[in-house]
C-alpha cells in the first residue's frame, strides 16, 4: 500500500489560477521584492527586540 500525499489546498488553487491567466515577470519580480521586504522588516524588528531586551537588565 503507497502513501501518496494529498496536494496543498491553496497551492491547487494557485495552479489553477494562474493557468487562467499567467503572472508577467513585472508582477513576478514586484511579488519576490515584497518578499524580500518583508523578511527584511523581521530582521529589524527582531534586533530591536534585541537591543531592547538588553537594555532592560543592566
Amino acid at each position: 500500500m503507497e502513501h501518496t500525499p494529498k496536494p496543498d489546498k491553496n497551492l491547487i488553487n494557485t495552479v489553477k489560477d494562474l493557468e487562467k491567466e499567467p503572472v508577467t515577470s513585472q508582477q513576478a519580480q514586484q511579488m519576490g521584492q515584497k518578499k524580500k521586504d518583508l523578511r527584511k522588516d523581521m530582521i529589524r524588528s527582531d534586533e530591536t527586540f534585541k537591543e531592547n531586551d538588553r537594555n532592560t537588565y543592566q
